[in-house]
């Protein structure tokens, strides 16, 4: 399997189990009148519904650079992640105003052997989902994919809160709207998380001091005799692509020749470390000018 084509296998693989997972639960909730069961089976479809967002994202974000976007399409599969994030919103907050209508209502619900069943599978599928989601998306750098293996292991603890329902509140009328209310906040505490890490790469985030750090230590390496006091960090994600950009010193009477070959060479070492693409703008020392 080609490395490119790895997360959209994933995601294929997320919305053919999510749907059949929406079918069993949400016939499993009807039989029991259950609305935390109905409301984890569209939590669920609300799963297949975001991994097509993040499949359509993660396609145009493979495609590669042209004239108009030159730093290539990765930011696409944000723009997937924060789709991810208002569907999640959306179910939610259904599922708190049904959670608080049946509590009104003091609807009555009966938990049997399908609904446990069917819950137990659920837990079961969507936490090895969510690794296998979250193990692909860290590895090829995809905040999308990562997003919806988030979004699968809600569902996953959603499920797990059913399921204790399940065994432990059979003679108390009010728990199937309070783990219906449950699962909302915890849809809702998912998307915050989600939509809050989309949204600041975005907008852009600096480099951290740590690597800062890191990187002014390398230009000991490329060239020991030299103070380059590499300055004016700048850092710019595209998705799985990144772009770092920063300020090198070298003497005002070095051959440009010379000034070429640091800067290449400390270019290098730093993509080859970081797994990123370097440009170095090179100041030329003013003491040295006088």
């Amino acid at each position: 399997m080609q490395k490119s084509n790895t997360p959209i296998v994933v995601t294929w693989l997320s919305i053919f189990l999510n749907v059949l997972l929406f079918v069993l639960k949400f016939w499993a909730g009807m039989v029991s009148n259950s609305v935390a069961l109905i409301a984890d089976a569209w939590h669920t479809l609300s799963d297949s519904i975001s991994s097509v967002a993040v499949l359509l994202g993660l396609k145009y974000a493979l495609q590669p650079a042209d004239k108009t976007h030159p730093y290539g399409h990765g930011r696409a599969e944000l723009i997937a992640s924060l789709v991810v994030g208002v569907l999640l919103a959306v179910v939610g907050f259904n599922f708190l105003v049904e959670s608080i209508i049946k509590f009104q209502e003091k609807a009555v619900f009966a938990y049997g052997p399908i609904a446990i069943w069917v819950t137990v599978a659920s837990v079961i599928i969507k936490e090895l989902m969510a690794r296998y989601s979250l193990f692909v998306g860290k590895k090829f750098n995809y905040n999308s994919l990562k997003a919806d293996g988030w979004h699968h292991r809600s569902d996953a603890i959603s499920s797990v809160v059913i399921l204790g329902g399940i065994f432990f509140g059979r003679n108390i009328w009010w728990i199937d709207s309070m783990l219906g209310l449950m699962v909302s906040l915890l849809i809702f505490y998912t998307t915050w998380g989600i939509m809050k890490d989309s949204i600041s790469i975005l907008l852009g985030e600096g480099l951290d001091l740590d690597k800062q750090q890191e990187i002014i230590q390398m230009g000991k390496q490329v060239e020991p005799l030299l103070d380059l006091d590499a300055h004016h960090f700048k850092v710019h994600y595209y998705g799985n692509h990144t772009e770092l950009t920063f300020h090198i010193r070298l003497p005002g009477d070095l051959s440009l020749e010379k000034a070429h070959d640091i800067a290449s060479r400390y270019e290098l070492l730093v993509e080859d470390h970081f797994h990123l693409t370097v440009t170095i703008h090179v100041d030329a020392d003013e003491c040295t000018l006088l």
